[in-house]
């Protein structure tokens, strides 16, 4: 019998408190539950509007502590729904000291760890350096009720070698949580990550903001939050400007039938990678 599991994104314009952002994601997990997700996952800092594009300390204060009132209540919403939930907000570790954050709870409501983004951008727009310390972690992958989940963050996905990680770590489906506008990365969004998929031989689930965020108006968050299998296609794809649950039924038995035939991982020559671990001058 085939191990498939219904998974979602959800994709959502943002609000401008933290209980009104939390607010519409827990009525968007609600649908999620409804439609028979059994794994979901949130937009990049889910519960606040992206702040990275301007540098003003004041956001400092929406930072929490993990566990903390965020990631307890979605911790109740996995528990009620029997779903695995990936929450990805601003850490506190203490005053000074923050990160870009997802947290994974399993479908009994247990928190099972985070993953803090590791590639850290500073441009125009995208001023994150000013808000996150590079991630310590590595790159973990946990074992939930579903399926091996592991979770890479929006820059992150520019970097092959963490997504390659992961699939050695073992992930069955690597969610990006990401927040990205309309401009130079577009024609990338499609492409990186059904590559990292074929490269790796997992499932990706790729979830982007929708709308412009005032009042920075740097641009628009185009959403268009999408499933690909391990063979790069995408099997589920949402809109570039509704608030949505994107849904799709995922084949974990897929991965073997992909990995059988194309042998990347018995292929791959470590040997020869060194100058992948040297920083350039």
């Amino acid at each position: 019998m085939a191990r498939i599991v219904r998974a979602a994104l959800i994709q959502a314009a943002t609000e401008y408190t933290k209980e009104k952002c939390v607010k519409k994601h827990v009525k968007l997990i609600a649908e999620a539950a409804k439609k028979g997700a059994k794994m979901v996952c949130l937009q990049e800092v889910f519960n606040s509007p992206y702040f990275c594009a301007e540098q003003d300390s004041k956001w400092y204060d929406w930072a929490e502590t993990i566990p903390g009132p965020t990631t307890e209540e979605m911790q109740g919403l996995a528990k009620k729904y029997g779903m695995v939930i990936v929450v990805p907000i601003y850490e506190k570790v203490h005053d000074g000291v923050y990160y870009n954050t997802a947290s994974v709870i399993d479908a009994d409501g247990k928190l099972l760890g985070i993953y803090r983004k590791n590639h850290i951008p500073q441009v125009k727009g995208f001023w994150e350096k000013f808000y996150f310390k590079p991630g310590n972690l590595g790159y973990p992958v946990f074992e939930t009720a579903y399926g091996r989940v592991g979770v890479y963050i929006c820059y992150d996905r520019h970097f092959p070698d963490g997504a390659r990680i992961l699939g050695l770590h073992g992930a069955e489906i690597v969610f990006n949580p990401s927040a990205t506008i309309e401009g130079l990365s577009r024609y990338l969004w499609q492409l990186e990550q059904p590559a990292h998929a074929v490269a790796n031989g997992y499932f990706v689930g790729a979830i982007n903001r929708v709308g412009v965020e005032k009042p920075w108006k740097t641009g628009k968050f185009y959403g268009s939050s999408y499933f690909c299998d391990p063979r790069g296609q995408i099997i589920a794809q949402g809109s570039d400007s509704k608030d949505e649950v994107v849904v799709a039924d995922i084949n974990f038995d897929m991965i073997k039938e992909v990995r059988d035939l194309w042998q990347f991982f018995r292929d791959r020559r470590p040997d020869t990678y060194g100058p992948l671990v040297q920083q350039l001058p």
